[in-house]
């Protein structure tokens, strides 16, 4: 009973999901045509992810270590288990905001509008995507628009429950080099609501704890420090996650 009543809610989110994706499309669009429209275009998508986080029933539970500052440009970090990712980081970022994430997306057709504008996609596998895409995202973070990312690179979806896999250095060397502050965030039970595309275990309603961690600045240190940061913001993440 409980299996049918998860791919029951499954069916209704995607269906939400689609409805409001599709009625707000033609103004997304029309925000993504000039960069100049690009806080409109994040305004929007956020507006989305909380209606639709309340009408999917997720109770999004916020506890902040030190609240973030309004103008500050941050990399925020976060670990990768759900598709519902996504909304609840459009929620949390401040101001002027921006994704980078794996290529395949521009294949989303709700997601490719903002990765062919607004978002960056990169191809890991590829050396020079790598270098373009983080090039690009350089740029971005000199014009003030903070970067999400989820630096595993993609969700784990052959473990289940899921535990976080090695992060990729990238998202580390260029905090220190921009000298942007990096903001580490725990999602704690996300995929208890939503595995992955929730295609396997269907979705539920519920509690969705996030902690937003301290952000750790880069003002001291140094490309060397990369891979010690890297290690420090995945032990942070790592520590407020429920891994039964």
């Amino acid at each position: 009973m409980n299996n049918l009543l998860r791919r029951i809610h499954y069916l209704y989110a995607v269906l939400v999901i689609v409805i409001f994706s599709a009625l707000l499309w033609p103004f997304y669009y029309l925000g993504s045509r000039n960069p100049k429209h690009y806080p409109i275009l994040n305004k929007l998508r956020r507006s989305q992810s909380i209606i639709c986080s309340f009408l999917l029933g997720l109770r999004l539970s916020f506890k902040v270590a030190e609240p973030l500052k309004r103008g500050q440009t941050y990399i925020y970090c976060a670990n990768h288990t759900s598709n519902l990712d996504i909304m609840i980081m459009c929620i949390i970022a401040k101001g002027r905001f921006h994704f980078m994430g794996k290529e395949e997306l521009l294949n989303n057709p709700v997601l490719k509008l903002f990765f062919k504008t607004i978002d960056v996609p990169v191809n890991r596998d590829s050396k020079i995507s790598a270098f373009r895409a983080f090039k690009r995202v350089g740029e971005n973070l000199d014009k003030g628009m903070s970067l999400i990312i989820f630096p595993e690179g993609g969700i784990n979806d052959v473990q289940f429950p899921p535990v976080m896999t090695p992060f990729k250095n990238g998202p580390f060397r260029l905090a220190i080099e921009k000298n942007i502050p990096i903001v580490p965030v725990s999602l704690v039970n996300i995929w208890k609501r939503m595995w992955d595309d929730g295609t396997k275990y269907g979705t539920t309603p519920g509690i969705c704890d996030i902690y937003i961690h301290k952000p750790i600045s880069t003002k001291e240190l140094n490309i060397d420090d990369s891979d010690e940061l890297k290690d420090r913001v995945f032990d942070i993440i790592n520590s407020k996650l429920v891994h039964k």
